[in-house]
């Protein structure tokens, strides 16, 4: 476009102060255009209509500084919710006070209408599950610990790297159910509970006699092969929600001159891979 023809829409509206409409008119451009031309100038004051819903907006206000939720704002002016929560969206209500308090129950109330009969078919479902699923156990052989064991140490234990031998297991978790799995195992495979050591890693601000005595009487141990816990240090700024009595940290079971029982599992999880369609057996690699 010419110069000259932009500079002159922009002294229309500058300086005869004219409207769109009336630019359109004297220039013959289209409105688009003319938008494009005139995107940092001010539009003049006389082209300016007043909202109709200014003071509808003003009042919304107002009554959301009071502490009225969308739905009553909505229904006190007379528009959409939709509208009013335009209004208001970013004027959040305050979390305390007794307005919010009888929101909160009042969402509760709600919440708990619309997904109670949900909520307990999907629990009754899944009780049915559970039980049908539980069936299918039965009790369990040497050769199932065995497999069972091993992939459960596979999946949570230490394992030796090409670049770091540590022929030897030791395993870490806070599932009381794995670890007796574990412990199960290793007596197949012929090794007592009194020959692991055992240690605690727990949060220094947690109950450490009762967590050993817990862990101990849940799982039948030695209390006398327990080693020196790992405390973990307290972080303040740290949001943790492994707190309370229910909090007991992790078991480390450690198995002393079990080189030839790490070895074993190797073997055993080679060859399920294998036998799940893996390929070659995946061993790690040893250096010569």
């Amino acid at each position: 476009m010419d110069d000259s023809l932009a500079d002159e829409v922009r002294r229309l509206r500058t300086v005869e102060q004219l409207s769109v409409r009336e630019i359109r008119a004297r220039t013959g451009l289209g409105r688009n255009r003319i938008h494009d031309l005139l995107r940092d100038v001010p539009a003049p004051e006389r082209t300016r209509r007043p909202n109709a819903k200014d003071d509808l907006r003003a009042a919304a206000v107002e009554l959301r500084a009071e502490g009225c939720s969308v739905n009553d704002i909505a229904r006190q002016l007379g528009v959409a919710k939709s509208t009013a929560y335009q209004w208001v969206r970013h004027l959040p209500l305050a979390e305390e006070g007794a307005g919010a308090e009888r929101r909160r129950a009042h969402a509760a109330l709600m919440n708990e209408a619309r997904w109670s009969a949900p909520r307990k078919a999907r629990d009754a479902a899944r009780a049915a599950e559970q039980v049908r699923a539980a069936g299918l156990v039965g009790s369990l052989a040497d050769r199932d610990l065995l497999l069972l064991g091993a992939a459960v140490y596979w999946c949570e234990g230490t394992k030796s790297k090409p670049w770091r031998r540590d022929d030897r297991l030791q395993f870490v978790n806070s599932d009381p159910g794995l670890l007796a799995l574990f412990l199960r195992f290793l007596e197949v495979c012929g090794v007592d509970r009194a020959v692991p050591s055992y240690r605690i890693s727990i949060h220094e601000t947690a109950d450490l006699d009762a967590a050993l005595k817990w862990w101990a009487r849940k799982l039948d141990l030695p209390v006398g092969r327990f080693q020196r816990a790992n405390l973990k240090k307290h972080r303040p700024a740290t949001l943790r929600r492994n707190v309370g009595d229910d909090y007991r940290g992790c078991l480390v079971i450690t198995v002393p001159r079990s080189r030839e029982l790490y070895w074993r599992i190797e073997g055993m999880i080679a060859e399920l891979f294998q036998t799940v369609g893996l390929g070659e057996p995946s061993m790690p690699v040893r250096e010569a």
